[in-house]
């Protein structure tokens, strides 16, 4: 079982919420140095005001496209992602077309990753799957498309839809990608019993708005 100090190494301390205010960002920002986490998960608005304050920590900037429902077209997201990139974001998450994965339109989906992917210039991009929308067959397609698009990590869940991350579906995806893709969990990991379940599960990195609870203990009503 990761220290508090590994297990703040792996969180991607989060907030997403359409109605975050600067003093709750600069507060994230304050507890991701305190707590060394690996990094801030932000709306891209949000990017200008926290590059100053994390100059100097190791803390990275992660930012989110197509956010939250995943439905925009592809250069549109590959947009955004030139934006968020000359704007000093260090990860992207981007929400893959759950519409199109439901449909089985896997070429879609490789070319609206790939197009993310190639406007990231390097950096880590992460495809949110919102796996409580996808049967088990249809999480094992949509990894093996990320994966040939040539994205860094499949992650579960925006923490908008019906349900976050579950061990099932962190395990279908660590079958099928680990080892060679980083998995993020993200969406209803409140405490650490809920971390160390989904790190045993394959997960390599975690999204959560209770990192704090999870390096200090005690239980969480976040909703990330």
């Amino acid at each position: 079982m990761p220290s508090n100090t590994n297990l703040a190494g792996l969180i991607d301390h989060t907030l997403l919420r359409s109605d975050a205010t600067l003093p709750e960002i600069e507060k994230l920002c304050a507890e991701a140095q305190e707590h060394r986490f690996f990094s801030v998960c932000i709306n891209p608005y949000w990017i200008s005001s926290v590059r100053p304050i994390l100059k100097g920590s190791d803390v990275k900037i992660c930012t989110v496209v197509g956010f939250p429902l995943g439905a925009t077209l592809p250069q549109a997201k590959a947009h955004e992602t030139r934006d968020v990139v000359a704007a000093g974001a260090d990860e992207i998450d981007m929400v893959l077309n759950i519409g199109a994965a439901l449909e089985g339109h896997w070429n879609f989906i490789e070319h609206e990753v790939h197009e993310v992917v190639s406007k990231a210039k390097g950096l880590v991009v992460k495809v949110i799957l919102e796996t409580c929308l996808l049967n088990p067959e249809q999480i094992v397609a949509a990894c093996l498309a990320c994966e040939r698009a040539g994205a860094s990590f499949v992650k579960t869940s925006t923490g908008f839809s019906k349900s976050g991350a579950t061990v099932e579906s962190v395990q279908i995806m660590n079958k099928t990608v680990g080892g060679r893709l980083g998995i993020k969990a993200s969406g209803g990991v409140r405490n650490k019993e809920d971390a160390m379940a989904m790190l045993q599960a394959g997960a390599t990195r975690l999204g959560t708005s209770a990192g704090v609870t999870l390096v200090t203990g005690g239980t969480s009503v976040g909703s990330y």
